[in-house]
């Protein structure tokens, strides 16, 4: 795999993770979230404008304003189950179920439908990749008829966030093969945060004509850094794609599950037990081990 592209989804891993942390603790994720991409869109959008200015306004095919404009609409539904599903569960529960089940289904579209081709040593890697993030958390323990009904429901919205990111991934992936990575994310992010203003502003009016009172008040700065912090990640995860096939980008960004669910026992003490921790542990190294045969996999 080329360097530069496992270097870039490392990174691009931390910066989610640290993401997705911000949105759990914020108590209102959904607003935090549109506070932050907007933010994040009001500095970065005039910048990429500019250099598109700077370049003598390189032409972009209509099919990647489609795709990017289509891919910033799923954003907003990834937002918006996420968001459900953090209100419902917890952190080292919702995030391992929404990102683990992503590569399985991205893997799947990059061979079935983008005609992508894996190696042996590949497939051997994405198998251990998956199955130690499986272990992490074991998220089918939530769909037995012993989980508690908000524990379902935190599932079945993760599961539903896994949809959109393998949905946007494979979008993503055709995209900055169309327009560098940068040019196709001017069209993509300001996407995003229309569709994520509007959907609070109408959340907000239903709530306010069912007599619902307002959420929590979020920390507009932490939110604002939140904001840089994603595009950053997903900028990376951009560059990736362009440089790497979506079959090996996917189920190797999702490493960012081992930082939430490590948070997620050692800070939240979500986990207890030395076997439940065990199991986590182990997994976690079953994802480092899956990432480096991922990464020397030709």
């Amino acid at each position: 795999m080329d360097p530069l592209a496992l270097g870039l989804i490392a990174l691009a891993a931390v910066l989610h993770a640290a993401w997705n942390i911000l949105l759990k603790s914020s108590g209102e994720p959904l607003r935090t979230a549109a506070v932050g991409i907007t933010a994040s869109s009001l500095v970065l959008v005039p910048v990429i404008a500019l250099g598109w200015l700077a370049l003598d306004r390189p032409a972009v095919p209509a099919s990647t304003w489609v795709i990017g404009i289509t891919s910033g609409g799923v954003e907003v539904l990834y937002f918006a189950f996420l968001a459900a599903a953090f209100s419902r569960g917890d952190l080292s529960v919702v995030y391992p179920i929404a990102r683990g089940s992503a590569p399985l289904l991205a893997v799947a579209i990059a061979i079935v439908v983008l005609g992508e081709q894996l190696e042996p040593d590949a497939w051997a890697g994405v198998a251990l990749l998956l199955a130690g993030l499986l272990l992490v958390q074991r998220p089918w323990r939530m769909l037995g008829s012993s989980g508690q009904r908000g524990d379902r429901a935190a599932a079945g919205f993760a599961l539903l966030t896994g949809v959109t990111i393998a949905t946007y991934s494979a979008l993503d992936r055709v995209g900055v093969q169309q327009v560098p990575p940068w040019l196709y994310a001017g069209i993509l992010w300001p996407t995003c945060m229309a569709g994520l203003c509007a959907l609070v502003l109408l959340r907000d009016r239903r709530a306010r004509r069912a007599g619902i009172p307002p959420g929590p008040p979020i920390d507009r700065r932490t939110a604002v850094i939140g904001g840089f912090l994603t595009f950053t990640a997903y900028f990376l995860v951009l560059a990736a794609l362009s440089r790497a096939p979506l079959a090996i980008v996917a189920p190797l960004r999702e490493s960012a599950i081992v930082l939430t669910s490590l948070w997620g026992v050692v800070r939240l003490r979500e986990a207890t037990g030395g076997r439940e921790i065990g199991l986590r542990v182990g997994g976690s190294m079953m994802v480092l081990a899956g990432a480096t045969v991922l990464a020397v996999a030709r």
